[in-house]
């Protein structure tokens, strides 16, 4: 009898440990229910910051970064070799020349002669504009160097990333939030840095006319945010062939009448030296890649983010500057990328707001921008 109540009695602590095992299960979960949606709500947000697509686009943000390093980099040791070359005009005839052989190619393959000419018919006129927008705004930024002054330069080139944000809400309907803005401002504020410890070193160099110089800077500013919104307009409609391919084509025709113009006989004295033919050689490789990956960003992200990420190349060129031009570094560069990278960050932090514009140049039936089928990371 004895042991048969023992065994009741045990049986009866399992059941009441259990049962008090179930309760504090059941508060666990209230306490987790209860707390779990603003959990949830930060969570979600910060784990987009290590998703594949945000380490995707970061990668191929700084990609590009560094590829405007390289152009500028080529371009200093054309410029600082010992027959200086100052023949930007030049320079970019050759990139838009390979883009255009390049795309048009892959168009020709994969659309026919017919639908190429189809094309040209139907959208040239977008692309005309781009191409022209584009190579002005090359041109205007390069000869905003030889007027005005290094930091002023660098300070008004900033006045692209407002422009980008302002043409993005109202011409592609984009939608941002307090986390874009902040990122912006985040960016912006390293950029700040960045030039503040310019000056503190004395690295600014005199201009000969400041204010045609600064009137070139902002123009070609707000032409590089023209160009870059066109493309991502563009390149969310058709494929990036096309559009890399048109850019080429139309460009090498604009750039061709204007180094006629203005740089041919910078070109005709030219001593053709290896080094000057490897620098410029390495200048298009840069620029090829530039214009090649570009349209992946805008359709993955934006153009906003584009222009943010290309804020690190003057950190870079600062860190090759060290080995190549005996350049110094001091504390505020650090503050300045790391207040770059967290505005990168930020950015990111909400996703990348949709455009919301009509498709005007799809040969689809849907009038909303939708995203073209097929992996974003090629040039469909």
């Amino acid at each position: 009898m004895s042991d048969h109540k023992i065994e009741e009695r045990n049986i009866g602590k399992a059941e009441v440990t259990d049962d008090h095992l179930q309760q504090e299960k059941k508060d666990d979960d209230s306490l987790t229910s209860s707390s779990s949606p603003a959990q949830s709500k930060w969570k979600a947000r910060f784990s987009a910051l290590f998703s594949r697509k945000f380490l995707t686009i970061l990668l191929l943000g700084q990609v590009l970064s560094l590829c405007i390093t390289a152009t500028t980099l080529f371009s200093t040791k054309l410029a600082q070799g010992e027959n200086p070359v100052s023949i930007p005009t030049t320079q970019s005839f050759l990139n838009y020349f390979v883009l255009g052989v390049v795309y048009t190619s892959i168009t020709l393959y994969k659309e026919g002669f017919s639908g190429w000419i189809e094309t040209i018919r139907r959208r040239s006129l977008y692309y005309i504009l781009f191409a022209l927008i584009d190579v002005e705004g090359n041109y205007f930024m390069v000869k905003a160097y030889s007027y005005t002054s290094l930091l002023s330069a660098m300070l008004l080139d900033t006045w692209t990333i407002p422009c980008v944000v302002l043409l993005s809400i109202f011409f592609l309907k984009m939608r941002f939030v307090r986390w874009h803005y902040l990122g912006v401002l985040s960016c912006l504020a390293g950029m700040g840095f960045l030039i503040w410890s310019d000056m503190k070193a004395g690295k600014d160099f005199p201009g000969s006319d400041y204010v045609k110089g600064d009137l070139f800077c902002l123009l070609g500013a707000t032409l590089y945010a023209l160009s870059n919104v066109g493309q991502e307009f563009l390149v969310r409609q058709r494929p990036m062939y096309e559009v890399v391919g048109q850019l080429g084509f139309w460009a090498t025709v604009i750039n061709g009448i204007q180094l006629a113009i203005l740089e041919r006989k910078e070109v005709q004295n030219i001593n053709w030296t290896p080094e000057v033919v490897g620098y410029i050689i390495g200048f298009d490789i840069a620029m090829f890649i530039l214009y090649s990956v570009s349209p992946i960003l805008f359709r993955l992200s934006s153009a906003t983010f584009f222009n943010l990420s290309l804020l690190t190349s003057d950190l870079y060129g600062l860190i090759f500057g060290v080995y190549l031009f005996n350049a110094t570094v001091n504390n505020i560069y650090a503050v300045a990328y790391v207040l770059i990278f967290l505005g990168i960050l930020l950015y990111n932090v909400w996703p990348a707001p949709e455009p919301q514009f009509s498709r005007v140049l799809s040969d689809r039936t849907d009038s909303k921008v939708q995203p073209i089928a097929g992996d974003a990371t090629t040039m469909v």
